[in-house]
């Protein structure tokens, strides 16, 4: 009888794709839990013990956040360091920051931000990516946009430019008036500094291009 190759042996192959389907069950299974440990959302005892999460609590507003380059990792990366005043305050509880948060989720959501802007990959190229606005150095205390709103921190200043963007235009590409409260300004603002606290792996990549972002303060 003459031998019969291997490769030709639908034993072979069954057996083969058997394992194969098995390994990569096992693998998916295990980057799924992976993944989700990566992903869930820190707490304050975290943020108070300083330990590091990809994403931090909720009352990460309560610290300032910086982005700064990693030799060891090759991309910039998000630092939290000491308290800092949001809004007027440093003791936003976990409670409250998290109301302000999904307020200002639900704040994106409805006003179609990312019909224009980008969001953690998603969205639209029009205006300006969102990922690490809160970090962009025109919003800082000698920046543009801070100077042209004429408030006295960050955060008033973004919230006074969503309330009335078409008093500030920034270039050709004027952001419309959408109707934004106070109320939603401030919880649209906090939902953009919690999001640039995230680890995204350097995402977006070009943005430690812009002056002044890398090792902001």
């Amino acid at each position: 009888m003459a031998k019969t190759s291997v490769w030709s042996d639908n034993r072979f192959w069954q057996r083969s794709a058997a394992w194969i389907t098995g390994f990569s069950a096992v693998l998916l299974i295990w980057l799924t839990f992976d993944t989700a440990g990566q992903i869930s959302m820190g707490t304050d005892a975290d943020l108070q013990n300083g330990v590091t999460k990809r994403v931090p609590g909720p009352t990460v507003i309560n610290y300032k956040i910086s982005y700064e380059m990693s030799t060891a990792r090759g991309h910039e990366v998000p630092v939290i360091g000491e308290k800092e005043k949001f809004f007027g305050r440093d003791d936003w509880s976990e409670e409250e920051a998290g109301a302000l948060l999904h307020l200002g989720k639900l704040g994106s959501q409805v006003k179609n931000c990312m019909n224009c802007h980008t969001l953690l990959g998603n969205g639209a190229y029009y205006a300006p990516d969102l990922t690490k606005a809160w970090l962009d150095p025109a919003w800082q205390n000698d920046g543009t946009m801070q100077a042209m709103t004429g408030k006295d921190t960050k955060e008033e200043a973004m919230a006074e430019f969503l309330q009335h963007p078409s008093t500030y235009p920034t270039h050709a590409r004027m952001m419309p008036d959408l109707g934004i409260t106070a109320e939603e300004a401030k919880g649209i603002v906090a939902f953009l500094k919690h999001m640039s606290s995230i680890d995204t792996n350097g995402f977006p990549r070009n943005f430690g291009k812009i002056k002044g972002a890398v090792h902001g303060k």
